[in-house]
């Protein structure tokens, strides 16, 4: 199981909204076929296994170690449990099982039915983390919440840009190393959706795309709840899909890459906000900035996770970085960059 959790790992920001899921087949204690699900719309992994064993007729005494239970309904690909029904395969594996209604089950039922012993919750922890950003959006029906900002050593996120000149600014902005920079873009191919408040958005007329790494770039939201920030941004360039925020009464036509939903003045910012996501199938969200709109979600305490990124500079005055409390879970070095993972736990 921990060769599938491995081999999962592999389609990561290229699934979702699918789960990523990893299989491997073993004949008599050898690996004889192994495979994962690669991209959203393509084979799954059971079937990039099945179809890996160059001798079909091993399967009947073969042993299927799956992270998550087969599918068992059709969707954009035919049903996995069917095709390891079909291969009369002796023995599935299962890390977990699918809180899908759709599958949900169904699988395990089916391989039951047809005379094939199942085993579940094997190395359940690990494909449960593995897959952490399906099951929050399956079970709580809201996309993952990631906080991430950079702050320097005297707990600043920005520079005060009505005491600098523009250069100035510019300069001081950008407050982890290059590196770090690149592994934040490296992260942008891995998550659906990067956010920024109307103040992020305005003053740092961020592209929130992935140019400094190569891979998929993720979707943007932006929250521009009084529709004032100018369309001569880069975040309105049409370039990557994007979300738009935005009271009702203010709400605008939606053009090419660019959506407005719209949502009540009346009601809590933060469940509307998530829900309006998970319409559109977003499994996971970076809250990027800045300040106000971080802290509002660290308010409502909808968050699972915050990267902070900890410079050993100093600005001596700003924007203060958010105020947080969590269980650091790990931290390390990028160019005298502290890097620190916290969750909620």
């Amino acid at each position: 199981m921990q060769r599938a959790i491995e081999l999962a790992k592999l389609g990561v920001g290229s699934v979702s909204p699918n789960p990523q899921v990893g299989c491997v087949i073993v004949h008599n204690n050898k690996i004889i076929g192994e495979g994962w699900h690669q991209k959203f719309g393509g084979p799954h992994a059971e079937i990039h296994a099945l179809n890996s064993v160059t001798n079909k007729l091993l399967l009947e005494e073969s042993t299927v170690y799956v992270t998550l239970e087969p599918c068992s309904h059709l969707g954009k690909t035919p049903p996995c449990v069917h095709a390891l029904i079909e291969h009369g395969v002796k023995q599935v594996v299962i890390g977990i099982t699918d809180p899908n209604p759709l599958v949900s089950g169904k699988g395990i039922k089916l391989l039951n039915d047809a005379g094939i012993a199942v085993i579940t919750d094997i190395l359940k922890n690990e494909c449960t983390d593995l897959n952490k950003r399906y099951l929050t959006y399956i079970n709580q029906k809201r996309p993952y919440v990631i906080l991430k900002w950079a702050q320097t050593n005297d707990d600043f996120i920005a520079p005060d840009k009505n005491r600098l000149c523009e250069t100035e600014f510019e300069k001081q902005k950008q407050i982890s190393s290059t590196t770090v920079q690149k592994i934040t873009h490296k992260w942008r191919t891995q998550e659906d959706a990067f956010m920024v408040g109307t103040n992020t958005a305005l003053f740092d007329n961020p592209k929130l795309n992935a140019r400094y790494w190569q891979g998929r770039n993720p979707k943007r939201v932006v929250l521009d709840l009084n529709n004032t920030l100018p369309k001569s941004l880069q975040l309105f360039d049409g370039t990557q899909p994007t979300f738009i925020f935005v009271y009702e009464e203010h709400q605008t036509e939606s053009t090419h890459n660019i959506t407005y939903i719209s949502i009540s003045s009346k009601k809590n910012l933060v469940p509307q906000i998530l829900t309006g996501l998970y319409k559109q199938q977003i499994q996971s969200l970076v809250i990027e900035g800045g300040a106000q709109i971080l802290q509002t979600f660290i308010d409502s305490n909808i968050w699972d996770e915050a990267i902070i990124i900890k410079a050993p500079h100093q600005l001596t005055n700003g924007t203060k970085a958010p105020i947080l409390v969590g269980k650091t879970q790990e931290s390390f070095f990028i160019d005298n960059n502290v890097i620190s993972l916290i969750t909620q736990k």
